[in-house]
């Protein structure tokens, strides 16, 4: 199979220029200012276009069970879902299993969900939800597997103690993996939570009251000086909400600690307002949408390079769920939003044609830094003779309004129902296939594959297109 994309402008995080793009099996043989193919192919005219990696989303949840309830989309509706809004790739935060069970209990599970279901490229982080020898002992066996990044969670049903989280940080780092955590301080949450239902103040609103910024920044400043007195084990926040927490992560990469900052598009574009709106059950998550002042500060970090990944958090349960488990009451309503088909146009719109990010910085907050840091680079995140045929191409002349009817995921809304962006997916290429063109989705369940991800290392992050290009078929 051959594809050739002409007359498009190719960028990578590094830079960005008008040329052509040949994918030969699924990788991607040349690129260069004029290709003449030598032998029949699938052209298509990118003019006017942007040629970018496909997108890689290292933050969802499909199939995930809260123990409250199943999010709606699986492996299949939330895969094509990304696929139809340029992502090819995604890693999947597993959800907890039963108490006391091995880690590969969950990576078996997962592999059960994803492997005749996924339309794109998929990986999962490993999930820690309680520490023991064995535990332990077992991280090294999950890495080599291909799981080279786990979660911890400071909040929730398996919350680790600070002990847990010191002896996790220590064997994550000695064994290669890089460390993800969800933080919160659960005490004061659930001190809080306790006031306002004693109250009777159930209404969506308390429930961001409940999470406020310091709960969430006191958690990340903790994370940061346990990660530093675990032999500067590298640390990624995730699903990062306000500034005092960004302010703590600042001060940790001005010591060169070695930590890594993602936030989502819904910290990025919607606030508060949304509780007090009579749908706003719809916006419950952790962390909560916070105020605009704090929009403004993660969009100074997203556009100085403070922040490093924007992912999704896609975790979707639909509204009748919400209404129907939470009675109105905001501590019993499942929390996430759906998203995942909507974080490339989204960040696209607002940022680069917004004038706050070029779109080389887009392209590293969406594809190259993500997978430098999860152990995909060079294979994914670059555009180059070697990595894999995963192509996004994105017109910044057409106007897009996102109508979750028109949307891919097994929701039945969107939190972005009417937002008009300016731009639109095209084309979604994984391994030089066609899967989605011009509102059409053509994706087959099953054609995505398992990534065994390399161990972590500061050095994936410096890798060159050299080492891509050792990958090319012939060479």
């Amino acid at each position: 199979m051959r594809v050739l994309i002409k007359n498009g402008t190719v960028v990578n995080a590094d830079g960005m220029a008008k040329q052509d793009l040949l994918i030969q099996s699924g990788i991607i043989r040349e690129i260069a200012d004029h290709i003449t193919p030598e032998l029949p192919c699938e052209i298509i005219d990118a003019e006017g276009c942007y040629v970018m990696p496909g997108g890689v989303d290292v933050h969802t949840h499909f199939n995930i069970d809260t123990g409250m309830a199943r999010s709606c989309d699986d492996f299949f509706t939330g895969t094509r879902a990304a696929a139809c809004g340029g992502t090819t790739t995604i890693i999947d935060h597993m959800g907890f299993g039963p108490a006391g069970c091995k880690l590969h209990h969950q990576l078996e599970v997962y592999h059960g969900y994803a492997a005749h279901k996924a339309v794109i490229d998929y990986s999962f982080h490993g999930v820690i939800q309680h520490i023991n020898h064995a535990i332990l002992d077992e991280i090294p066996m999950m890495v080599d597997a291909g799981i080279s990044s786990f979660k911890l969670y400071l909040t929730y049903q398996y919350k680790l103690n600070d002990d847990e989280v010191l002896q996790a940080l220590q064997h994550l780092h000695r064994a290669g993996a890089l460390t993800t955590v969800h933080p919160e301080n659960d005490a004061a949450i659930a001190r809080k939570r306790i006031e306002f239902l004693a109250a009777g103040k159930t209404a969506p609103k308390y429930h961001a009251l409940s999470r406020p910024a310091e709960c969430e920044a006191e958690a990340v400043s903790r994370m940061i000086n346990l990660a530093a007195l675990s032999g500067n084990a590298p640390l990624y926040i995730v699903h990062l909400s306000n500034e005092l927490g960004l302010d703590f992560l600042r001060l940790a990469k001005s010591r060169q600690q070695p930590v890594w900052i993602e936030t989502c598009p819904q910290y990025l574009l919607l606030d508060d307002r949304c509780y007090e709106q009579e749908d706003g059950l719809k916006y419950i998550m952790s962390p909560p949408l916070r105020n605009a002042h704090n929009k403004d500060a993660l969009w100074c970090g997203i556009s100085d390079g403070a922040i490093d990944v924007v992912a999704t958090d896609h975790c979707a349960f639909s509204m009748a769920q919400r209404q129907q488990l939470s009675g109105g009451n905001f501590s019993r309503c499942p929390g996430g939003l759906p998203g995942v088909e909507n974080r490339l146009l989204l960040l696209f719109s607002e940022g680069v044609l917004g004038g706050r990010i070029t779109p080389e910085r887009f392209v590293a907050l969406t594809s190259a830094n993500p997978a430098k840091l999860f152990g995909l680079w060079p294979q994914k995140g670059l555009l180059a003779p070697g990595a894999d045929g995963d192509v996004v191409v994105i017109d910044p002349r057409a106007t897009t309004t996102i109508r979750h009817a028109d949307l891919h995921d097994n929701a039945d809304y969107s939190p972005w129902e009417g937002f008009v962006c300016q731009g639109a997916i095209r084309h979604t290429l994984s391994h030089g296939r066609v899967i989605f063109s011009d509102g059409v989705f053509s994706g087959i369940a099953g054609q995505g594959r398992f990534l065994r991800r390399k161990p972590f290392s500061t050095l994936n992050n410096s890798s060159s297109r050299k080492a891509a290009s050792s990958r090319i078929p012939g060479a």
